[in-house]
């Protein structure tokens, strides 16, 4: 019998036609690749009857269980930012927790989706996740490539902006200072589909309010504005 986990869920749509362009680069096509994710918990975890937990628990305690960082290490992928939304200022939805984890190759997280030991965590996701958006970017700034594993830091406070945009380079450049990525694709999601993904390191929740304001131009519906506390962050620090 295939070991080949059978994942199921209801926490978002899948892009089977971005997941085969994932699944299908070559090794010159291929490389990094940064999986920006947007989490919202369900209050109590939905797990199935057959299910592993034998009470009641949250949601966030369900992806508690679920961190995949010991499969990650094991194929050379690196959890380069995480954090609780704090604040959700622009958006038609609300947030709870962001993470990205950077892969060595695209192909790696198409094939991790088919571990044993992946299979057996993600019932932990399932029933935590009430719906996830995950946007498949690559960073304006290469060097962050290299940059190394985070350390846990000081909580502190970076505003994030997601958006839909005809114009990513004007999108870059309208706040100075952001972190900026291109999406390449959203593999995960509502059918909406995400190009520019930025951070911008502030000094509290008010601040990140006060850049929402600014950028009177985003659009719910259209765009994201939210305030993460930080935990681990490679991104915004060098």
């Amino acid at each position: 019998m295939s070991e080949t986990p059978r994942l199921s869920h209801n926490y978002g749509i899948l892009d089977k036609e971005y997941g085969k362009f994932l699944a299908t680069r070559t090794p010159e096509e291929d490389g990094p690749i940064y999986m920006v994710n947007l989490m919202k918990y369900h209050e109590v975890a939905q797990y199935s009857e057959d299910g592993v937990v034998g009470h009641e628990i949250s949601g966030r305690e369900a992806d508690d269980r679920y961190n995949p960082a010991s499969i990650l290490n094991k194929i050379g992928a690196t959890i380069v930012f995480a954090g609780d939304v704090t604040s959700n200022n622009v958006g038609d939805e609300d947030w709870d927790r962001i993470a990205i984890v950077r892969y060595a190759t695209r192909k790696s997280f198409i094939e991790m989706q088919s571990r044993k030991d992946f299979g057996d965590k993600h019932v932990h996701k399932a029933a935590g996740m009430l719906r996830t958006t995950l946007v498949c970017c690559r960073p304006e700034d290469v060097s962050l490539d290299s940059r190394n594993r985070p350390t846990p830091l000081e909580l502190r406070t970076v505003a994030m902006i997601v958006r839909q945009t005809p114009d990513r380079a004007a999108a870059m450049t309208a706040i100075p200072g952001a972190v900026n990525f291109s999406a390449e694709g959203t593999i995960m999601g509502d059918g909406r589909k995400w190009d520019t993904v930025q951070f911008v390191p502030v000094n509290s929740d008010a601040e990140v309010a006060e850049l929402a304001a600014s950028l009177e131009f985003l659009k719910p519906g259209e765009s994201y504005v939210m305030g993460i506390q930080v935990v681990l962050d490679s991104i915004t620090t060098a």
